[in-house]
């Protein structure tokens, strides 16, 4: 049976990059629906997504009216999916950063696995960050991995897929830290549960279009969570 897929993505002032997106989504003639939340970008990017025709793929756009964080726009596109009886579910930056191309091999994997997640630190992946960016990310990522003991080497990309039908145990409401954050802690839930942390590689790539969100406070935070993850909430569980 042909499964019912929803890819999505979260704007905030990517006009520069959203068409680009959006189009890249549609060249791979897939039988996909794209799910877009946007934090009521001062950049216009709402306005050019909702003026956006397309006969190839279904376009959802939620506006919310303020900017109201990562996080939330990912629990939005999680129960978006669950209460429209998606099977899977892919999540990706809008920012060009995540080739789209790499879609059909998360389609592919999650026919087999509950949860797949693209790496850059893997055979076959690669991450083309600014250097001081990539040393932060490479070793950040690393450290992540010494300190949970989980067997993966990509914890905070938002590049990854879920097959909702298998997760019947897990939802995305349930992770509670903030910001980048919170895809950390999306892994350290999944591997509670025993489910498999799938990595497929790919090839990041730096955005050329725009700024950044990534606050700079944002490594001190994700460390301060991922010893609050691992030594005071798993103590709780």
């Amino acid at each position: 049976m042909k499964k019912k897929i929803i890819i999505f993505t979260a704007t905030y002032n990517e006009s520069a990059n959203i068409i680009k997106l959006i189009e890249s989504i549609e060249s791979l003639n897939l039988n996909l629906s794209l799910l877009i939340v946007d934090d009521n970008s001062p950049d216009n990017t709402g306005n050019i997504i909702q003026n956006y025709n397309s006969n190839k793929i279904k376009i959802k756009l939620i506006k919310r009216p303020k900017k109201l964080g990562l996080d939330t726009a990912h629990k939005i596109a999680y129960d978006y999916a669950l209460e429209n009886r998606y099977d899977y579910l892919v999540t990706m930056d809008a920012d060009l950063s995540h080739d789209p191309i790499v879609i059909p091999e998360f389609i592919k994997n999650l026919s087999k696995h509950k949860f797949v997640i693209g790496s850059r630190y893997i055979k076959g992946g690669m991450c083309k960050m600014s250097w001081s960016r990539l040393f932060l990310s490479f070793y950040g990522n690393k450290f992540i991995k010494f300190v949970s003991g989980i067997e993966s080497s990509e914890f905070t990309t938002s590049y990854r897929g879920f097959n909702l039908a298998g997760l019947k145990n897990f939802e995305l409401k349930m992770v509670k830290s903030k910001g980048y954050s919170f895809f950390m802690e999306t892994i350290f839930l999944l591997h509670k549960r025993n489910i498999i942390i799938k990595e497929i590689p790919i090839i990041f790539l730096d955005r050329q279009c725009g700024k950044s969100k990534i606050s700079k406070l944002e490594l001190f935070r994700t460390l301060f969570n991922l010893f609050k993850i691992k030594f005071y909430d798993s103590a709780k569980l």
